[in-house]
């Protein structure tokens, strides 16, 4: 997945991110706007999980989506 896409996109990619962690609410993703070490942040911040196992989520996330392009 191209992170630079992401961010580059991130008005249109970022109901993708919420659906896979609900519990980042909208000014968490606004924080986030694409970075990839804000979302892992948040998602260790909101889980209550360690770094490795945001990694090893967003990789999970990554792999999903690695077709992304924006419309």
């Amino acid at each position: 997945m191209n992170w630079l896409l992401v961010e580059t996109n991130w008005a249109q990619f970022r109901g993708t991110v919420k659906a896979r962690w609900l519990k980042l609410d909208d000014d968490r993703l606004r924080t986030i706007a694409g970075n990839r070490a804000a979302l892992s942040s948040a998602i260790q911040d909101v889980y209550g999980i360690n770094r490795m196992d945001a990694e090893k989520e967003i990789r999970a996330f990554e792999e999903r989506n690695k077709s992304y392009r924006p419309k």
